[in-house]
């Protein structure tokens, strides 16, 4: 036992103060029965945190404030992965961190390709909504949140303007990977993904 928190002990520690993990993280290195004692034992010990049932963080530390609250976004990736759906940003939070919107989100809001639901964890509530446009494996982190920022913005507010944003964002990877997806997509956001790709080469063609 003692060989088992040791062990789950030098992994914490190698990580970066912020992490949020589950026992899954640590089953090659002992018996679920064996992780779960040693993460409750390392949580009375205060070096990692029990967030909720199944989840823990390695947490981030101030020199005034103490204990800082767990990051929304790897709160939001670590309960999605438990059951294996993907997540990301909702297409308003999208929009703002592409520059697409100046609108700032009041509450976190996650889109995944899992059921909608609400979330209490870590003093706070996080929901999820079940994307209407697919989170796509084969499409990079940049390419999903174009296709939700686009999704949020809605056909009659995909200007010129956006288009040559979008196309200035994404690299070739990303637009053949956009291309690939378009089958999957409502038409007019397909058509949007061509535009996107006309300009996209067009630019280029100018640089060149």
């Amino acid at each position: 036992m003692s060989l088992v928190t040791d062990h789950i002990k030098k992994r914490i520690r190698a990580k970066k103060r912020g992490w949020i993990f589950t026992p899954k993280d640590f089953l090659d290195l002992g018996p679920r029965t064996a992780v779960d004692q040693a993460l409750s034992r390392l949580a009375k010990q205060g070096l990692i945190r029990r967030l909720d049932r199944g989840f823990y963080d390695y947490p981030r530390q101030h020199k005034i404030l103490g204990l800082l609250s767990p990051d929304t976004d790897k709160l939001a990736q670590a309960i999605t992965a438990k059951v294996g759906d993907k997540v990301f940003p909702s297409g308003a939070i999208a929009a703002n961190l592409l520059g697409l919107s100046t609108q700032v989100p009041a509450k976190p809001l996650y889109m995944t390709n899992g059921p909608s639901r609400t979330k209490q964890i870590g003093g706070r509530s996080i929901v999820f909504k079940h994307a209407r446009v697919p989170l796509l494996d084969r499409l990079s982190s940049k390419g999903n949140s174009v296709l939700q920022a686009l999704s949020y913005l809605g056909k009659s507010n995909i200007d010129d303007q956006v288009i040559h944003h979008c196309a200035k964002l994404l690299n070739n990877q990303d637009i053949r990977g956009l291309i690939s997806a378009t089958p999957q997509l409502p038409g007019w956001l397909a058509d949007t993904v061509l535009r996107i790709q006309r300009h996209h080469h067009g630019s280029l063609l100018k640089q060149g």
